[in-house]
């Protein structure tokens, strides 16, 4: 039942179901990555590095989040591992690193939701222009074909406004996930920006 209803649509619904089996793979593959990193996550970590900056005591500091898998504190640590270069350029390179991990997908999520229901329209179209030319040849003698044929060529459109729905949640959660990644690293990189810059006269 489900397989006629789909073949009815035409063959352009083989592009909107390739399209569905890619969206539902990349939001399931996001959705690991996000519950791995909220169970990562290490709030006390990040206080112990920014206690240990505050004490002026750095090599401590890294040490204390060499070993966590926060994605907060490995922006930290490499920062603060490659200071004597550019502390900036370094916490802006690894912030950039740990955000490119959160946007990973998010791409082609946004691709999905806008090719989808244009191929379903385009599916609706031809769907059409062949019910006319089915009209055409048996004139209107047969009303029924060309109220079937629209019909039957709706369902494309249905099917590609169906997947673009469904991907747009999740693409607004993991886009908000990654906006939230990106606040947090902010906040944690300016406040240690700011202690590294109280000790700098204290550095030789």
């Amino acid at each position: 039942m489900m397989l006629d209803f789909f073949l009815k649509g035409g063959p352009i619904m083989w592009p909107l179901l390739i399209l569905s089996v890619i969206s539902v793979s990349v939001v399931a593959e996001r959705i690991i990555f996000i519950v791995r990193e909220i169970r990562s996550r290490d709030a006390a970590v990040i206080e112990v590095i920014l206690d240990k900056m505050e004490q002026g005591d750095i090599p401590a500091a890294i040490h204390a989040g060499k070993l966590s898998n926060d994605f907060v504190a490995r922006v930290l640590i490499y920062g603060l591992a490659h200071r004597e270069h550019s502390f900036s350029n370094a916490l802006l390179m690894a912030a950039n690193r740990e955000l490119k991990r959160f946007g990973k997908g998010l791409s082609t999520l946004d691709t999905i939701i806008t090719l989808a229901p244009l191929l379903g329209l385009l599916g609706t179209v031809t769907g059409m222009i062949h019910s006319f030319g089915l009209l055409g040849a048996s004139g209107i003698d047969s009303p029924t074909t060309i109220t079937g044929g629209i019909s039957e060529a709706l369902i494309a459109t249905a099917f590609g406004l169906v997947v673009a729905s469904v991907s747009l949640i999740p693409f607004n959660y993991l886009n908000k996930r990654q906006e939230d990644a990106r606040h947090e690293i902010e906040e944690a990189a300016t406040h240690l920006e700011i202690l590294l810059m109280k000790q700098s006269p204290k550095t030789p």
